[in-house]
């Protein structure tokens, strides 16, 4: 499974952006999706989750009420829907896939994802 992030950039502290992340193949649909982001010399930090069916999603108390993540399996594609941006969401932000079996319906452990996408970067300036 290959994984294609997009839609990062510079944005002022208050504006919004949308990820997307593309996966190759023909089992998107059976995935657990999560976007993930990371600074340099920092561990690699959960943002949020989605249900295979999108169902259910799963966030970080720290992005809970600003960002949305989203799916459309006919595409092969999740989203993450960033608002309300803050200079503290800088960072690379990576999409990542955890396929079945599952212990869980959504979760953030980052040990549980399988699959890695190259990253990209959103910078927010304040």
């Amino acid at each position: 499974v290959q994984l294609q992030a997009s839609g990062g950039g510079l944005v002022q502290a208050g504006g919004s952006l949308r990820l997307s992340c593309t996966a190759s193949g023909h089992t998107f649909s059976t995935y657990i999706m999560g976007w993930f982001r990371q600074l340099p010399g920092k561990e690699r930090e959960f943002v949020a989750a989605i249900s295979w069916s999108g169902g259910s999603t799963y966030y970080a108390d720290s992005v809970k009420g600003r960002f949305a993540i989203s799916r459309a399996n006919a595409k092969n594609t999740v989203y993450l829907q960033m608002n309300s941006l803050k200079p503290e969401d800088t960072a690379v932000y990576y999409c990542a896939a955890d396929p079945p079996p599952w212990g869980t319906v959504v979760h953030g452990d980052v040990t549980m994802y399988d699959y890695w996408g190259q990253g990209t970067l959103v910078t927010v300036s304040s």
